[in-house]
């Protein structure tokens, strides 16, 4: 197949360090094109793949902050993501399939083109008017991430829901572990991943705790007043962002990972980085997390902080192999372009049919899991606008 992959522009593909929606668009161009395909991908300047590279932008738009002060009007960022997407659906007949990894600027194209378009849902439908964009655009092929992910917004016509995977390879396990224990909490330094929390956690249990992160514009009011006060540099330390090779290290040496999440996480690649690690993970009931977390196997889930503490005192009688060949078994970048590989087939012979792809049951991708039906107040975090400060410069991941 001819495959159209369209990354956002916010971070180089694959990123340096944070940035889940590059890496799964990165991994899944590789894995298709060993696979056979020819792929096409389309993203920031300065990205890498071994298929057709179509660069966009002098460089990730998160790194262009001073000309995005100065944006009131917010054009650096429309002009950058209208060239891709004019390129990508002006020539849209010289592929069988688009993947659109942006978001909902493309929806609108998509009504204008025969060839077969699916968006993998990987940030929150808010604001308000993202939301009725997407709405607007119900009828369009979409990929969920997690279960949970449909029942949150089930208004959006499904082709599939696919797990994430990443690329085992990159991540060396440790099963036996030496000197001081400390937790890690690895995500944006942003209330709805609950850095809080896991400073809570440690704090109780008086275990070292070590955050590494990104802090969006958007939070640094919240890190500035809610968190710096609580990192002491001492017992509580926040080591920055990470690279890949010191995330690995970071991860692979913890006792245990904290994702105390405050939000229906949609998937949550940190846990699985963990569980590769040989980690086990200790969270919150939000989201996607009981699909992710085997309770019990390769983490804990919780229903409270207060839960959350009791548990996280016997991360040692995990099994950290057993904790790494869940990850295996379940999470591998093999698994996800297989998933992906099958369900574009489906919608390039559906289209050649001249039919409409019908929603079929996530099941044939994902295990069958009971999953409680989110409460109507149990929304996805508006990022354009936080409580601690101004507007939002980023997309959530």
């Amino acid at each position: 197949m001819r495959i159209a992959q369209i990354a956002p522009l916010w971070e180089l593909v694959p990123p340096r360090a944070y940035g889940g929606t590059e890496l799964v668009a990165y991994l899944l161009t590789e894995g298709l094109i060993q696979r056979g395909h020819e792929v096409t991908l389309f993203a920031v300047a300065g990205s890498q793949t071994s298929g057709h590279l179509r660069s966009y932008a002098s460089q990730p738009l998160r790194e262009l902050e001073e000309t995005l002060n100065s944006d009131k009007t917010h054009c650096t960022v429309m002009a950058s993501e209208l060239t891709v997407l004019g390129d990508v659906f002006l020539e849209a007949e010289r592929y069988d399939v688009i993947h659109n990894h942006m978001g909902f600027q493309a929806l609108p194209f998509v009504n204008f083109v025969e060839t077969p378009v699916v968006t993998t849902l990987h940030n929150a439908l808010s604001p308000e008017p993202v939301r009725a964009l997407f709405l607007k655009n119900a009828h369009q092929h979409y990929i969920s991430i997690s279960r949970y992910q449909q029942r949150l917004w089930p208004e959006l016509h499904y082709a599939a829901t696919i797990y994430h995977g990443i690329d085992l390879s990159r991540f060396t396990p440790k099963f036996e572990l030496s000197g001081e224990p400390y937790l890690a909490f690895l995500g944006r330094l942003s209330p709805e991943k609950g850095p809080l929390e896991a400073i809570q956690v440690a704090q109780a249990l008086g275990m070292k705790l070590l955050l590494a992160g990104k802090i969006d514009r958007v939070d640094q009011i919240y890190y500035e007043s809610v968190l710096a006060s609580q990192i002491d540099g001492s017992r509580i330390i926040y080591v920055g962002e990470l690279a890949h090779a010191a995330k690995v290290e970071f991860l692979r040496n913890a006792s245990a990972c904290l994702f105390p999440v405050q939000w229906p996480e949609p998937f949550g690649l940190v846990m699985i980085e963990a569980m590769a690690c040989g980690t086990p993970v200790f969270a919150l009931r939000n989201g996607s997390v009981p699909e992710v977390i085997d309770h019990g196997v390769s983490g804990y889930v919780a229903d409270s902080v207060e839960a959350l503490t009791t548990a996280v005192q016997g991360y040692a009688r995990f099994d950290r192999r057993l904790v790494r060949r869940k990850a295996e078994e379940r999470f591998s970048a093999q698994r996800m372009v297989a998933e992906h590989e099958r369900l574009y087939q489906r919608l390039v012979n559906a289209s050649r049919r001249g039919g409409n792809l019908r929603y079929r049951s996530s099941r044939s991708f994902s295990a069958s899991l009971p999953l409680p039906l989110p409460s109507p107040l149990h929304l996805a975090p508006d990022r354009s606008v936080s409580q601690y400060g101004g507007p939002a410069a980023y997309p959530a991941d």
